[in-house]
């Protein structure tokens, strides 16, 4: 690319970046309505240029909140945010952005930003959330540790809400286990909550990342965690409901999962614990009842993509022709670390890799499910040949 465009491209990102977080700040504009302007103005810019005749033909934007966004501007939020995010290590990522997360944009109504501290990785591509009671029993607390250990372990990303209860049991076991997590929140990212999961919150973003689509200093509001909860699920290939009471949150982001297509696991508890009522009310309406992390894995089947032949048919190829670069460079270092048995320590393809153990260990998950490997015990894969 020429330099002259380059420059033109990087304006034309801070020019929405600055209008995305003008729309952020102005008080009473939620994430769906500002959604709702985007879809009708079509950039964050057009929106701010608009009337407030104009403004009002946006559902459930009325007078007086068409009034409030004419009257901010100018006020400076949008550089005050910025201020905010490059003195705390706080990245912004658009939605029209490359690395904004693939899975997330393909939901209904997703974010027009997000605000994160940590890294979003290609690998979280192959993400499972893990969520829960709040109040969790001490079995549904040592359920979560399995499950979500056992993801990471298998070289699934884990997304959880940074809740009390089950989403904290679920980080915590996904960073002991080596692997990747992502906690997204219903507040700011400088305003964690609860507020004693703040050095969770640290420890997450060195293992994954902590992220919002709200200001960083905005408080916690009840209305925020329901939309919340639509990320976790929007992040993630499929949730697992792990302990729900009838009225839990995880029942929302099961739900939310349903909505977006997205598979919605549910584990079997007590008949006469409370917190299982919700996971056999998912079971019951159709949700798949799962005991380890194997029928996780088993359930999601292999990534085929469908391509179109020379004739205009639809037709799937076989797992190893769509593999991407990542894929194949840990599949060769698999033939060539193998031993007679055709099996390979995962350490030794690390070393041979140069990779981060994460992204190996996320790698072979996508090989495992596309069926052209498997795990063995001895931390050992062995390549499976048609």
């Amino acid at each position: 690319m020429p330099a002259s465009s380059a420059i033109a491209s990087a304006g034309t990102r801070d020019t929405q970046v600055l209008g995305r977080l003008q729309l952020a700040a102005v008080p009473g504009l939620g994430p769906q309505l500002r959604r709702r302007l985007l879809d009708h103005f079509e950039t964050a810019t057009s929106v701010l240029a608009a009337n407030e005749a104009a403004l009002q033909e946006v559902p459930g934007v009325g007078r007086r909140l068409a009034a409030t966004i004419a009257s901010h501007r100018q006020t400076g939020a949008a550089d005050q945010i910025l201020r905010d995010c490059d003195r705390h290590g706080i990245g912004i990522v658009l939605e029209s952005d490359p690395d904004f997360p693939r899975l997330l944009a393909q939901i209904a109504d997703p974010p027009d930003l997000l605000f994160l501290r940590g890294q979003l990785q290609p690998c979280d591509g192959l993400a499972i959330a893990v969520v829960g009671a709040r109040h969790a029993t001490a079995a549904g607390r040592r359920v979560a540790e399995q499950f979500a250990g056992g993801l990471a372990r298998a070289g699934c990303t884990v997304v959880s809400g940074l809740a009390r209860g089950i989403d904290a049991v679920a980080h915590r076991a996904a960073l002991a286990a080596g692997g990747r997590t992502l906690a997204v929140l219903g507040s700011g990212l400088l305003k964690i909550y609860p507020p004693e999961h703040r050095s969770l919150a640290l420890e997450v973003a060195d293992g994954g990342a902590v992220i919002s689509e709200l200001p960083p200093f905005t408080p916690p509001q009840a209305a925020a965690f329901p939309r919340r909860n639509r990320i976790v699920s929007g992040l993630s290939l499929g949730t697992v409901v792990v302990q729900a009471s009838e009225r839990s949150g995880g029942l929302i982001t099961a739900r939310l999962a349903g909505e977006q297509g997205r598979d919605v696991f549910a584990v079997p508890g007590p008949i006469d614990c409370r917190m299982s009522t919700g996971c056999h009310r998912l079971i019951r309406d159709g949700a798949t009842l799962v005991t380890n992390v194997d029928e996780i894995l088993e359930d999601l089947g292999p990534f085929f993509a469908s391509v179109t032949d020379s004739a205009g048919r639809a037709v799937r190829h076989p797992a190893e022709l769509q593999l991407d670069a990542l894929q194949r460079q840990v599949l060769t270092a698999i033939d060539t670390t193998s031993d007679d048995d055709r099996s390979s320590d995962i350490d030794a393809i690390t070393v041979a890799t140069g990779l981060e153990s994460s992204r190996v260990l996320a790698t072979l998950a996508a090989l495992e499910i596309r069926r052209l490997i498997r795990r063995i015990p001895g931390n050992r894969v062995e390549r499976l040949h048609s």
